[in-house]
């Protein structure tokens, strides 16, 4: 690929992972290939292979980058917490800047949830750190495992649901109407939330199940 004064760029990992990250967000994860991200780049798939052995190797790079920000997010989270801070504090700080961090890059959270198959040293850093809050709040070790993966799943799931293109269709009076008849909890009392609120007390809802894992 040539820059603007006509001089080959050099081909760098880096820049590999850029152009994954460009392509992943067009085409989406399935769809991905290195002959996309080469033409990207302007260059021959084949010369990827130099730095990257295959799809599931940067893809694994691209986990390992989105997880990246988000520990580096996290640390400085919990860096400005408060002295008396909970460990419940401690949790929502780290789910809320995960989360931050998955939807800056469309697909993320299917990166994230794809990281511990591909042994992402970020993806495992963040459950690691998870790991030690569970463990210093007082969850046995045989509960805290199941903690931070339901934990990590449910945030992941929400991410999901958020990043998702679908669009709900539109109705009609009349069919609003039947719908309304037959699900009136869900279409009248439960509150309408934004998504941070919902998130933040869904985050909560799942820190008041934990706690009664904690002896004592």
């Amino acid at each position: 690929m040539e820059n603007l004064y006509g001089k080959q760029m050099k081909l760098t990992k880096e820049r590999i992972i850029d152009a994954g990250m460009a392509t992943f967000a067009e085409v989406g994860y399935h769809a991905l290939s290195m002959r996309q991200v080469a033409e990207r780049l302007g260059a021959h798939a084949g010369s990827l292979y130099y730095h990257v052995r295959s799809k599931d190797e940067l893809l694994a790079l691209m986990a390992d980058r989105v997880c990246r920000q988000a520990h580096d997010d996290g640390s400085a989270a919990l860096a400005a917490l408060p002295p008396g801070a909970t460990w419940q504090d401690r949790i929502e700080a780290q789910a809320t800047t995960l989360r931050q961090a998955l939807l800056q890059h469309p697909g993320g959270a299917l990166l994230l949830a794809d990281s511990p198959r591909m042994l992402s040293t970020g993806g495992l850093s963040l459950m690691e750190r998870l790991l030690h809050t569970l463990r210093d709040a007082g969850v046995p070790a045989e509960h805290a495992g199941t903690a931070a993966d339901t934990l990590l799943s449910h945030l992941t799931g929400f991410v999901l649901q958020e990043q998702s293109e679908a669009r709900t269709a539109p109705v009609t009076e009349e069919v609003y109407a039947d719908l309304h008849a037959r699900f009136p909890l869900l279409l009248t009392e439960m509150p309408r939330l934004d998504q941070d609120e919902k998130f933040r007390r869904s985050v909560h809802l799942l820190c008041r199940a934990v706690a009664t894992l904690i002896e004592g």
